[in-house]
């Protein structure tokens, strides 16, 4: 069975104690958190503090993405935080296998992600040590956007072409609409923002992603 994770990117952080709750209620499986560093992406999330507050309030699987230029530097301190995956970018200019081996260091699982415009031939020479692969469908950074169908290849490659035996997860855009063709590529985790967040009954919404 596919997944949910519902971004908290899309949720009210006045009230995070009873977003969390209501889609935990709703039938999520996993939490995302995306963590922006206002370099790698033009926009500015939360630190471990964050997430160790969130560790607090949920058993939740958390699910740790790292859109930050120095994940070498920080993506020990959220899995340190309670951070159950940390997923990081390929196009970041740090050694991979050394990222991994710091998550890998707190308990945390690694992960690593590409985005739309990336070959994932690419992560080739790491995938043995990927414990997921995300694969972005919409330019990361902001919520909201629209659903990249082209993208779904990547899913196929890593499967049929690089052998890849791991969880495969899609990030953006996805909705009732779209989820039925990501998990034909293969998708098995799917987040979800806007599409649970937005919506005022979050179990319909997530069950409408889950029967699509």
């Amino acid at each position: 069975m596919v997944r949910i994770a519902p971004s908290l990117l899309s949720a009210d952080f006045g009230k995070l104690r009873e977003e969390i709750e209501d889609v935990t209620a709703g039938g999520a499986e996993w939490l995302h958190l995306d963590v922006m560093d206002g370099h790698f992406v033009p926009n500015i999330t939360f630190g471990p503090f964050i997430v160790r507050a969130i560790r607090r309030l949920t058993e939740l699987y958390l699910d740790c993405h790292l859109m930050i230029e120095d994940p070498l530097r920080y993506a020990p301190q959220f899995a340190a935080a309670g951070a159950d995956l940390v997923t990081f970018h390929l196009e970041v200019d740090q050694d991979p296998a050394a990222v991994i081996d710091a998550i890998e260091a707190e308990g945390a699982k690694a992960g690593m992600v590409v985005n739309p415009a990336t070959d994932v031939r690419l992560l080739k020479p790491w995938l043995d040590r990927c414990h997921l692969v995300l694969v972005m469908s919409v330019v990361p950074g902001f919520g909201g956007q629209s659903f990249m169908p082209e993208v779904l290849e990547k899913l196929t490659i890593l499967r049929e072409e690089l052998g890849y035996k791991g969880l495969l997860e899609l990030d953006g855009g996805v909705a009732p609409d779209t989820a039925a063709a990501c998990k034909a590529a293969g998708a098995d985790v799917l987040v979800a923002g806007s599409a649970v967040f937005k919506k005022q009954d979050r179990a319909k919404a997530i069950q409408a992603i889950r029967t699509a």
